[in-house]
């Protein structure tokens, strides 16, 4: 079995991991940023790096769930998604939810499933 795993600096966990074609990851913002704008944004940059890591980007996600630590911030950060995401054709499938987050400085955190390039 060819598993690949990108791991997390936090303790039994891992950013990505790739098997058989498929790629399912995990983002948040490692700076947490103040306000969700911002980490939103940085969520993002670290999704698309670790899309990168394990052969894929964002035109190959198929599914997203953004977990908000406050739905009143879904239009802003959705601001930032839809200018981050750009075209139709790179739209996954995507949920948004609230949700404890754990602390009161995380506000996003993205749970990610993506097609992994066939080079």
């Amino acid at each position: 079995m060819n598993i690949k795993r990108i791991l997390s600096s936090a303790r039994g966990r891992s950013d990505a991991v790739a098997f058989n074609g498929m790629a399912f990851l995990v983002a948040y913002d490692p700076d947490a940023a103040e306000g969700i704008q911002a980490q939103t944004r940085n969520c993002l940059r670290f999704l698309e790096t670790k899309l990168s890591e394990v052969k894929s980007g964002k035109q190959a996600l198929l599914q997203v769930t953004v977990f908000l630590s406050d739905m009143t911030m879904k239009p802003a950060m959705d601001d930032v998604w839809c200018d981050w995401i750009g075209l139709e054709t790179n739209w996954p499938q995507r949920a948004c939810v609230g949700a404890d987050l754990g602390d009161e400085v995380t506000l996003i955190e993205i749970t990610a499933i993506a097609a992994q390039s066939e080079t």
